[in-house]
């Protein structure tokens, strides 16, 4: 039904698609997995029309395609459901149902009528009762992607692509969809299924490819590889591989106190987190594993006040920290270091100086006046010890490379003197002489007794770098991994086993 030989493109400084082979067939279920930067939301844009390939290409229905525009795949018989509901929320549910294609009357204009009564019978046919003259951004996430899948299953696709599909449904939601999938592979439809979520492969899909950097490194029947095979092919690991040698990693092992620094207990957010609890010792690094859309990110971000939690609390030092606040996380000595340093983190325009002082400013100040021989000396403090390499302290932070660009983010939270540091991905994206300085300075900030939690999806630097290892799955803590129990094989078991705050 589609198929891909050879698919490459190359963005600046990146080849994000390597001579990709692809192929979904009438009827089938195809599987698309692979960790972050794998390629997967790249090949779905090549397929609808978002992006031109630069090698390769595509046929559907056995001919050669080049689609120009989403709409002109659409047309074709290509739709998309995305993680992200990609619909009209001033309009009506109707209005969003057959946006593009309304149904008309002699004169050409909308039958309104028409177009209610087969958008209720659409929706209801989903388990939906909705009133759909009603604005689509009246109604609950899980609600609105129920609507995104009754328009990409009404518009008589050939392939449906979802993204992520359940990221924002209630289990009986699920259900609804995985029957819905069901009647595709009925009516001959090709559907390619994305997500991160192992249970939902095994269930519902017939085949899966996986993704690495960039290339394809497995097709074949899912029924014929077990889960910790099918993490090994993700994270491009081995089972019994070891931890590596020759790397420059942290050191582990730091003294700890005996009282947590940090607790955080039953975090719960819904659809994304199920009663995490952490617990971090002044000096200790705590890692969290766990693949993509496990948890890790938005744990770090509920602890740090910036994604409310439904329930559960924070403490620093024994002292409950109000959860949602942001401000209040950071009178309590939270810092975060966020993944997304360039969308979450630095302000590009401003200097190396003014990036530094930004979040210390309040303390920098003497009556509501900016001391600036104060903020001089904390800046330079921290260029010399973090080896940020600029021009001066003037110079734009976005003119510096993305190893210095982090330190200023790490030296910005230094200014601060957490008491726990919260680090999400902080090497990624940055070379290995950079990385290796970053390793270092965690390591010498947790053996001067700062709490550090620790996220990477680089399995050494995990291992290597954390004296425990709490692992996630489904937003839910499923092992942690101490002492000698800290090794890639423990840590993939654990990914790999059944279970997580989706199961029902």
């Amino acid at each position: 039904m589609l198929s891909v030989t050879g698919l490459s493109k190359t963005f600046p400084g990146a080849r994000a698609l390597d001579g990709v082979d692809f192929a979904v067939g009438p009827g089938e279920v195809h599987a698309l997995i692979g960790e972050n930067g794998a390629g997967k939301s790249t090949l779905i844009k090549l397929l609808t029309g978002v992006y031109r390939p630069d090698e390769g290409e595509i046929l559907f229905r056995g001919e050669p395609v080049r689609f120009a525009t989403p709409l002109e795949a659409q047309h074709a018989g290509i739709s998309t459901i995305y993680q992200e509901v990609n619909l009209v929320p001033l309009m009506s549910v109707a209005r969003n149902l057959f946006l593009g294609r309304e149904p008309r009357g002699g004169l050409g204009l909308i039958d309104f009528g028409r177009m209610h009564r087969e958008a209720d019978a659409a929706l209801r046919a989903l388990g939906l009762r909705v009133d759909v003259r009603r604005p689509l951004r009246t109604l609950g996430v899980g609600a609105q992607q129920m609507v995104a899948l009754a328009r990409a299953v009404s518009v008589d696709a050939r392939v449906v692509i979802m993204d992520e599909p359940t990221s924002s449904l209630e289990p009986r939601e699920v259900r609804t969809l995985f029957e819905v999938i069901r009647m595709l592979k009925e009516r001959g439809i090709a559907v390619v299924y994305v997500s991160h979520r192992l249970d939902e492969l095994y269930e519902v899909c017939d085949t899966v490819t996986v993704l690495r950097d960039g290339k394809r490194v497995h097709t074949g029947p899912i029924a014929d590889l077990d889960r910790l095979r099918l993490v090994s092919l993700m994270l491009g690991r081995e089972i019994g591989e070891g931890r590596g040698e020759g790397l420059t990693t942290f050191t582990g092992g730091h003294d700890t106190g005996t009282e947590p620094v940090l607790e955080a207990m039953d975090l719960t957010v819904r659809h994304q987190l199920d009663g995490v609890s952490v617990r971090v010792r002044p000096g200790e690094v705590v890692g969290l594993g766990g693949l993509l859309g496990s948890g890790r990110s938005e744990t770090a971000k509920a602890i740090a006040g910036a994604l409310p939690p439904d329930s559960g609390r924070v403490l620093v030092a024994g002292e409950p920290v109000r959860t949602g606040s942001t401000p209040a996380a950071i009178r309590a000595g939270i810092s975060l270091l966020p993944e997304d340093r360039k969308a979450e983190g630095i302000v590009p325009g401003l200097s190396v100086r003014e990036n530094i002082a930004l979040a210390a400013l309040p303390g920098l100040s003497r009556f509501g006046l900016v001391d600036d021989a104060r903020i001089d000396r904390v800046v330079d403090t921290f260029m010399k010890r973090l080896r940020i390499k600029a021009s001066g302290p003037h110079q734009k932070v976005g003119e510096l490379s993305g190893g210095n660009q982090q330190k200023v983010l790490l030296a910005r939270w230094l200014a601060m003197r957490p008491k726990v540091l919260l680090l999400d991905e902080p090497t990624r994206g940055i070379d290995v002489g950079a990385k290796a300085e970053v390793q270092r300075l965690i390591d010498e900030l947790a053996d001067e007794g700062l709490g550090v939690l620790l996220i990477s999806s680089d399995m050494e630097e995990l291992i290597e770098g954390s004296d425990r290892v709490v692992v996630l799955k489904d937003g839910a803590v499923v092992a942690e991994l101490t002492g000698t129990d800290v090794t890639e094989d423990r840590l993939l078991h654990a990914i790999a086993s059944q279970g997580g705050a989706r199961d029902d």
